[in-house]
């Protein structure tokens, strides 16, 4: 382990709040409890801010804590170009063991170039790493469904097969927020019943509870389970 590793988990370890490690790790069953140190993310987002020196860290993979691969996430929220950027994704993303560290890495430089950043979604969803795929998903739902948007990107989702829990959760939540935000495109997936009837009812589910969909809307919704 390098100095400024061991000098980031000693922090990272004085930081830890025993009983919020409990509530945590009870939030990510993929996760060893022990891995866990129980650090609220406001702080960690806020030491990430701070931390200086830390492309070493960066570099020494795989980590041994949850809060470490959060704390890899925050930092390269903080990477400025695009290709770098995507390089540490590349880098970090088979390393990812849970949706928590997966739905938060959410860097800026990403949304400045929409059309560059397709085509690595693309590859991630069509790899067979588990949070590569729920993170490009989860990517075409943030960046994707508002002017960024195509109908053809709810063909890439829909088409998606897998038998993992955390992939299709991040379809039906795709789906949804597209129900909420793309209502007439999204629409003929759920009445042509084109997802599997695992993610096809959740979807409608995730629907229903949202505020963004009339409750005319919901009504037929519940129609089409």
């Amino acid at each position: 382990m390098t100095i400024i590793k061991s000098e980031i988990r000693n922090t990272l370890l004085s930081m830890g709040e025993e009983g919020y490690k409990d509530f945590s790790a009870s939030l990510m069953p993929t996760v060893d409890k022990n891995k866990v140190i129980g650090i609220r993310i406001p702080v960690l987002r806020k030491y990430a801010k701070r931390l200086e020196n830390y492309e070493d860290f960066l570099a020494e993979l795989p980590h041994e804590y949850f809060e470490e691969n959060n704390l890899h996430a925050f930092l390269i929220e903080r990477e400025k170009d695009f290709d770098k950027c995507i390089e540490k994704l590349d880098a970090f993303l088979p390393y990812v063991d849970n949706w928590s560290t997966c739905d938060s890495m959410k860097p800026p430089i990403l949304k400045k170039e929409p059309e560059k950043l397709l085509r690595h979604i693309k590859k991630w969803i069509s790899s067979k790493d588990v949070y590569a795929v729920r993170y490009g998903i989860n990517l075409l739902m943030s960046i994707y469904l508002d002017d960024n948007f195509d109908k053809d990107y709810l063909s890439i989702v829909a088409n998606i097969k897998s038998h993992e829990y955390y992939v299709n959760m991040m379809r039906a939540w795709y789906f949804a927020t597209a129900l909420a935000k793309r209502y007439e495109e999204a629409l003929p997936y759920i009445e042509n019943k084109v997802l599997d009837e695992w993610t096809h009812n959740k979807t409608i589910q995730k629907a229903v509870e949202s505020f963004r969909i009339t409750k005319e809307q919901k009504l037929y919704l519940k129609s089409k389970r």
